[in-house]
């Protein structure tokens, strides 16, 4: 039997996250987004070498930040150029989860002229998460109509 490329259980792009604190944070994703634990190894110290969480039909990876790592933790980057965006079955409840959790307010869910319902959140590590709920199919016409409205009622 042939080794396959993608080994069965992952897809082609897994994020994978620098966390100060590792295991606080899968903790965190625990009661956040209801993350479920696939496996951690442990690393020097107490700290966490590589752990796998799955949210959803997805994965996440993760580690404790490692001095020869080429990923950094937001806090000592002092922000972050990625945003996790999380597709959920009813965002409002998630978000109120997050935000409960520990998550700070990004943005409040609200109705986007794409057909989503979307909102955003910082998790305590500075990871920023976008959720959404897709509530409406938006022809390719009717979104162009929506965005031009979207745009110019930002202008104003």
């Amino acid at each position: 039997m042939a080794v396959r490329p993608i080994p069965e259980g992952y897809s082609a792009i897994t994020p994978y996250l620098a966390v100060e604190d590792a295991s606080s944070a899968i903790d965190f994703y625990k009661r956040a987004f209801g993350a479920k634990e696939r496996s951690v190894m442990p690393g020097p110290g107490g700290s966490v070498m590589h752990a796998e969480l799955e949210i959803g039909d997805s994965l996440i990876m993760l580690s404790d930040p490692f001095p020869q790592a080429s990923t950094k933790p937001p806090k000592e980057l002092r922000g972050t150029s990625v945003s996790i965006f999380l597709y959920v079955d009813d965002i409002d409840s998630v978000y109120k989860q997050a935000i409960d959790a520990g998550a700070s307010s990004l943005m409040e869910p609200d109705d986007m002229f794409w057909g989503d319902r979307f909102g955003s959140v910082q998790d305590p590590y500075g990871h920023s998460w976008t959720i959404a709920t897709h509530v409406e199919d938006v022809s390719p016409e009717e979104m162009e109509k929506r965005s031009q409205e979207f745009f110019a009622a930002m202008t104003t």
